[in-house]
């Protein structure tokens, strides 16, 4: 075979496989005019071969990005170095429709672009050749990656959201078994201080009889020892009259009598309001008096409010309303201390406000205080469990979340009023009776 036949067949073999290789190829000279157009380009474009030979590209495709299209073929044709595209950054140059009806997911074919430049008899740049690979497959599987890593990522939030609850749930499970577990021991407390106290009380009385009776018998001695003829006898007891200082123990023993017994008033008041705010044998739901559960709150919390606040009552007449008594005792507790911890010291004392309310089917307990107050962000986040205004360590940013579940639960709500430098004032409120028991 001579050398002129063998580049003919050559010839005729490359031909060939421009126009059966699955791939778009066209070629354009300095001024865009078409001189190469192979079948794939033909078939996705709708434009024969025939009718594109010798065309302006941009006249036959005038939604070509023209700016960008002629100065990429310009460098080329300068340069003499490849050029290229990619789907993933110009998801395509021709507007070729995507031809996959069962996988479908995109309108057009994604496309990478490579421009060569080609040479004739190793002379300057004569024509810029375009390949047009089809990569709309490796699109969609990445859209569907992508996607897919979305939803990965939308359920690890969710996880994670979950998570959050479920530790701010397991928080508050423990907050109230730590309760319920303070009042267990506080009832138990109190059940073992009524005892001595029970002695104690009944030695003073009996002590407090006695005294009686020997303070008589010493007014009938004093009253008889001017009438003691042994001169010696009776300077001997009036000697021991002044040292003893009868006529003071004679005043001030009734007195400390009396004084010891309004303290065990006072210790047996406590352990009454210390069983009364456990509550640890009514853990059903029950009628209760609101307003006995507030005077037994404040007086178990009392040590802290006392060297801080003056406390001014202003309680209404209640009907008694069905609860958790020992429920609503723990968000009474954390009202009024979170009211003695928002004061400001600097000031001296402060003035916390109880009072109680009905109104309709409803009843109200309000704390109110002249502290420092809260911001809108503050009060914006309060009932989220685990937010705290307090220093680490002195507090667990909990007690207001348990309130706020602990009346939810009662099917009431809580208001909340508040400005910074004017105090806050809380309000609950309840439902006399329950519409519907909860467990």
């Amino acid at each position: 075979m001579t050398a002129a036949a063998q580049v003919g067949e050559t010839r005729a073999l490359l031909e060939s496989l421009v126009e059966r290789i699955d791939v778009g190829i066209f070629a354009v000279d300095r001024s865009a005019t078409v001189v190469l157009w192979n079948t794939f380009m033909a078939i996705h474009s709708g434009k024969s071969s025939a009718a594109m030979l010798g065309q302006n590209l941009f006249a036959m495709f005038p939604e070509l990005p023209r700016a960008w299209l002629e100065k990429k073929l310009e460098s080329v044709f300068i340069l003499g170095n490849n050029a290229f595209t990619l789907w993933n950054l110009r998801p395509y140059l021709f507007r070729f429709a995507n031809s996959r009806p069962i996988t479908g997911g995109l309108a057009e074919m994604r496309q990478n672009v490579t421009f060569l430049p080609i040479r004739f008899a190793g002379g300057e740049v004569a024509l810029v050749c375009g390949t047009v690979f089809d990569y709309t497959d490796t699109a969609i599987a990445q859209h569907k990656l992508h996607d897919a890593i979305g939803a990965l990522h939308q359920e690890k939030d969710a996880q994670a959201q979950l998570i959050v609850k479920l530790e701010a749930a397991q928080n508050q499970l423990l907050q109230a078994e730590k309760m319920a577990s303070i009042g267990q021991l506080a009832a138990g407390i109190a059940h073992e201080i009524n005892n001595p106290v029970g002695f104690v009380n009944s030695n003073l009385q009996t002590l407090k009889k006695y005294c009686q009776q020997m303070l008589q018998l010493i007014m009938t001695y004093q009253g008889a020892a001017t009438q003691i003829g042994d001169v010696e006898l009776r300077e001997k007891i009036s000697a021991l009259t002044q040292t003893m200082d009868i006529d003071f123990l004679q005043e001030d023993l009734p007195d400390l009598i009396k004084e010891s017994e309004d303290g065990l008033l006072r210790i047996k008041k406590i352990v009454e309001d210390l069983k009364d705010f456990s509550h640890v044998n009514k853990s059903d739901w029950q009628y209760a008096d609101l307003n006995a559960g507030l005077d037994s709150t404040l007086n178990v919390v009392w040590n802290e409010v006392k060297y801080k606040a003056t406390v001014a009552k202003n309680y209404g007449v209640l009907p008694a309303v069905e609860c958790l008594a020992a429920q609503l005792n723990q968000v009474f507790l954390n009202l009024i201390v979170n009211a003695v911890q928002a004061l400001d010291e600097s000031k001296g004392m402060g003035t916390i406000t109880l009072a109680t309310g009905h109104q309709d089917e409803w009843v109200w307990v309000e704390v109110q205080d002249n502290g420092l107050g809260m911001s809108a962000e503050t009060k914006k986040r309060l009932f989220e469990p685990f937010f705290t205004t307090k220093p680490v360590g002195k507090g667990t940013g909990l007690g207001m979340s348990v309130s706020y579940n602990i009346v939810q639960k009662h099917h009431g709500r809580i208001e909340l009023d508040s400005l910074p430098g004017e105090g806050t004032r809380f309000r609950v409120w309840v439902p006399v009776k329950q519409a519907k028991m909860v467990d």
